[in-house]
């Protein structure tokens, strides 16, 4: 790869950068703009409309709309208040050289499993994805970003990721993906005492906000998390480093839509997080977050002090196998340690099956939890993409030399608002595979 190609992503990856923690920092005003469009819309209405709906308390309900968003705009703020863990030199209000708002850069490809109000899925679930590219043109003009509905979709469902991850009331979510998932951690290990599972290496790519891996290094596991969405870096970077007790934080991650909601209390209740102390891990637990694309760096023998290949006891996938693509290289952080990877472009499930075969030991444990949702399908951008049936995904697998056992099906939600009207229920396959 040439310097200046090399160069040239590694400033593509900063512009990104930048542009999400100036996103974090408008929340404020473009939700409270949304909110104020509602305000301009009451006032349309003729007179005695209006009577009636004040009334009923709407013009009330804006105030404390505005309010609860002043309130997470507060917590977004001490969020991104100290970025250049990730990324030093970031500026603060950042004037790039940004992509158009019909152009996301490359990095910007997100494709996290969220549920969002608005976005654009297939067959109407919750779980957003945009197909988003840079063009040769980057606007030389130099700019301050201005965020998109699409990054401030991704800020909305942060907030939600922040509530499945690390609240009270995401235990119920919690309860029905995680905790199969580490049940089949143990009961696959069930000869090696509790003792000695600090020898056990485990792998959790597309972590999210961390809680399963979190969750698994508690049970006394060597876990490593791996997530590439700076939303997700960011965020959990705070929880997990920057959270000293129970309950410390209060956010409203359902006020941003009104529809399918029952009553006001349920579109304003408080969400404290997080329920636990993130930092509260048995003494010498072993947990780590590597930043970066689950190909790039678990796919090359890039780094000769950190060989991959056979290296994992065993992977977890969480609503993580149907999530195919690439984006560059972010950085690489292991007690605050930085380190790029190279550029690596393949985009595709077969890959995905084969890296996973290949950097778990021979017997090590492939334990999945999911749906298949293609986020390339029928993408307008002509990027390949491969969808298989469930039936074939395993069979791919058995081909590769996994044995398969222990499948059924779970029923489950993803980001959901528990009191809503409006809720998906995913049908998630379940399955222990192991490397022969």
């Amino acid at each position: 790869m040439s310097h200046s190609h090399d160069q040239s992503e590694a400033e593509e990856e900063q512009i990104h950068f930048a542009n999400v923690i100036v996103t974090f920092k408008n929340y404020a005003q473009y939700s409270l703009s949304a909110n104020n469009r509602r305000r301009k819309d009451f006032f349309t209405l003729p007179k005695q409309d209006q009577e009636l709906l004040e009334r009923l308390g709407y013009k009330a309900k804006l105030d404390l709309v505005d309010n609860a968003i002043l309130a997470n705009a507060d917590f977004l703020s001490k969020v991104v208040s100290d970025p250049e863990i990730f990324r030093p030199g970031i500026e603060e209000e950042s004037a790039t050289d940004s992509p158009t708002d019909h152009q996301q850069s490359a990095a910007g490809h997100s494709h996290d499993h969220v549920s969002s109000d608005h976005s654009h899925s297939h067959g109407g679930h919750g779980r957003s994805h945009s197909h988003h590219h840079s063009h040769d043109g980057m606007s030389r003009n130099r700019q301050r970003y201005k965020p998109t509905d699409f990054d401030m979709d991704k800020l909305r469902s942060t907030l939600k990721q922040f509530v499945r991850d690390w609240s009270v009331e995401g235990t119920e979510e919690r309860e029905a993906c995680y905790k199969p998932m580490k049940d089949a951690l143990v009961s696959h290990f069930a000869d090696v005492p509790a003792s000695e599972r600090a020898q056990l290496r485990v792998l959790v790519p597309g972590t999210g906000l961390g809680r399963l891996a979190h969750d698994v290094a508690g049970l006394g596991f060597a876990c490593q998390g791996n997530e590439f969405s700076h939303y997700m870096l960011l965020s959990s970077h705070f929880i997990l480093n920057r959270t000293t007790e129970i309950n410390a934080h209060t956010i409203y991650p359902y006020v941003h839509s009104f529809s399918n909601v029952v009553s006001d209390q349920d579109m304003m209740r408080p969400i404290t997080i997080p329920d636990i102390l993130p930092s509260d891990l048995p003494p010498g637990s072993n947990f780590s977050l590597i930043a970066g694309d689950f190909e790039e760096i678990y796919g090359a023998e890039s780094d000769p002090d950190e060989p991959q290949s056979g290296q994992w006891d065993a992977i977890l996938t969480c609503f993580f196998i149907d999530t195919v693509l690439h984006l560059p290289s972010i950085l690489h952080l292991t007690d605050y340690s930085l380190t790029r990877y190279p550029l690596f472009k393949a985009k595709n499930i077969v890959n995905y099956l084969r890296i996973i075969h290949k950097i778990l030991a021979p017997g090590g444990v492939w334990i999945n939890m999911g749906p298949l949702l293609w986020h390339w399908e029928n993408n307008s951008t002509n990027d390949p993409s491969i969808e298989l049936t469930l039936e074939e995904v395993k069979a791919l697998a058995q081909s590769m030399g996994f044995t398969i056992s222990n499948e059924r099906t779970i029923d489950t939600t993803y980001t959901s608002n528990s009191q809503g009207m409006l809720g998906y229920v995913y049908h998630a396959a379940f399955w222990t595979a192991i490397k022969q």
